[in-house]
């Protein structure tokens, strides 16, 4: 009888997010220091991922209940703000390429005391390792989300050599194992990915730290309300208008 089914992957799920919360909870009271630190200050969070770790700057950016004084950098941009032609985006190895990750940094266009957040499972490829050796080397905070185990057994594809985690004053590890799927096969191979669910527990735990502090400095938390909910959209214009061309939206 197989070993695969939906209650199987809850389980181990369920273990996986207890052992993650409760091992990054250090990490993630740090990392929500930082952002608050910078929003207090004028700064905005800045979050990106490739690939499936889109997920987590979706998870933290334009999103119902979420922070408003957040950006998404994406790929996409070099195409919607950048000018570059459409099929960039159908290189299947868009996100391994360093330049790219230099044409983004430049079209976010950052202040210096925003704070990044840069999401990646393997944390070797070349847009990811390049992000985050720029975001450093302008002096900005940065946090990163990685999966140690996978990461800790690849070799960089950047041509320093350096993974994601090199470079970052806090490294989230969001608990998936090598390759990110969990549940053993008959035949060999695993299935069901748990990146981005683990990864959707720590953003959602960070803004929940977040707005935490806020409300204890007596400070009113810029979050979104549903755009689908009456008034939603009027709340949200209202709070978009603070933070004016410093966040930007291609998708709700």
């Amino acid at each position: 009888m197989s070993s695969v089914s939906a209650a199987a992957y809850l389980d181990v799920l369920q273990d996986l997010m207890a052992r993650v919360s409760a091992s990054q909870a250090p990490l993630v009271d740090k990392s929500a220091g930082l952002i608050a630190d910078a929003i207090a200050s004028g700064g905005v969070l800045q979050a990106f991922g490739s690939g499936h770790s889109e997920a987590f700057a979706l998870e933290l950016t334009g999103r119902a209940g979420g922070l408003v004084a957040a950006n998404r950098i994406e790929l996409r941009d070099l195409v919607l703000r950048g000018g570059a032609a459409p099929d960039v985006l159908t290189d299947p190895l868009l996100e391994r390429d360093p330049g790219a990750a230099r044409r983004l940094y430049e079209l976010a266009a950052p202040h210096p005391r925003d704070v990044f957040v840069i999401a990646s499972n393997s944390g070797v490829n070349g847009s990811i390792v390049e992000l985050a050796a720029l975001v450093k080397a302008r002096g900005h905070a940065l946090i990163a989300v990685t999966s140690a185990e996978h990461s800790g057994r690849m070799a960089s594809r950047h041509p320093s050599g350096l993974h994601l985690a090199d470079h970052a004053d806090i490294v989230l590890d969001n608990g998936a194992p090598y390759g990110d799927a969990i549940i053993p096969l008959r035949d060999g191979g695993h299935v069901c990915g748990v990146s981005s669910i683990t990864g959707a527990l720590l953003a959602q735990q960070i803004v929940a730290e977040v707005v935490r502090r806020m409300e204890e400095s007596g400070v009113r938390p810029p979050v979104y309300l549903s755009a689908n909910v009456q008034g939603g959209d009027d709340h949200n214009r209202r709070l978009e208008e603070r933070y004016d061309g410093r966040i930007r939206r291609t998708t709700r």
